[in-house]
């Protein structure tokens, strides 16, 4: 097991020299930073094969997360804009380990929100599992709630995605799946969970910028939509719950 604690996780420097990877067997891959911050254009939740094992393509940049403590917003992650990192969702990773797939361990004031990346194996489907809990194990007074943000890509592996009018904005729901398909020729992405609310009030997030590409001399800025948010709402938080959402290029993945 590989495991970093506050003293790297809230050091962005050291934090975004670190770098996680997980795969499925047949050429796609889920990879990121250990504060979930890309750095790389491949950088992404789920990398996808769409001929296995090549003609990979980004369709799942990321989820964001916001914690929402008794009416208190504390968003958990970070990315990277010219000048500036926003959110700062790294100042609450306390740990992140390998054990043996990517494990991040958020705290804010008595709530612990653990959360664990995978992907299945010969699938194109990534796994994201929520665990919320008290870090110490005591009851406590009050209540939260998480809210999950579906950010997409769509683009090559090798290159950037910019706003542009050919995308397709329609979100698709049934009971527990959300669907997207925003380009012709491209796989659509379906996202099953278990959220009580689903918000599909879209728009583009503008300028991302990765800085291993910058660095390189090559395209380093990114554009990419915000497809749908997962509300979910956990109670009080001395009682542990989890809460997972998968996302595949195929409805049937994972099943």
């Amino acid at each position: 097991m590989m495991a970093f604690g506050p003293e790297i996780c809230r050091n962005l420097e050291a934090a975004t020299q670190r770098e996680w990877l997980e795969t499925n067997g047949i050429g796609g891959f889920a990879s990121s930073t250990i504060i979930g911050l890309n750095t790389r254009r491949y950088h992404g939740l789920l990398t996808a094969a769409l001929t296995p094992p090549v003609g990979r393509f980004v369709l799942l940049s990321k989820l964001e997360e916001t914690l929402v403590v008794n009416g208190e917003r504390f968003e958990l992650s970070a990315n990277q804009y010219a000048g500036a990192v926003h959110p700062q969702g790294s100042q609450y990773l306390t740990r992140f380990r390998l054990d043996p797939f990517p494990i991040a361990t958020y705290t804010v004031g008595d709530v612990e929100i653990e959360k664990s990346i995978y992907m299945i194996h010969g699938e194109n489907s990534t796994v994201v599992h929520y665990a919320v809990r008290s870090p110490h194990g005591e009851i406590a007074s009050g209540h939260c709630s998480l809210e999950v943000r579906v950010l997409i890509a769509f683009h090559d592996y090798h290159s950037t995605t910019h706003h542009n009018d050919a995308l397709n904005s329609s979100v698709h729901l049934a009971p527990g799946l959300v669907t997207v398909a925003p380009y012709a020729g491209l796989p659509a992405l379906h996202c099953a969970h278990d959220a009580d609310e689903v918000d599909t009030t879209g728009y583009w997030y503008y300028n991302f910028e990765y800085a291993v590409e910058r660095e390189r001399g090559l395209d380093y800025a990114e554009d990419q939509v915000y497809a749908a948010s997962l509300r979910c709402s956990p109670g009080p938080w001395g009682h542990p719950t989890t809460r997972s959402c998968r996302c595949a290029d195929s409805p049937g993945s994972g099943s």
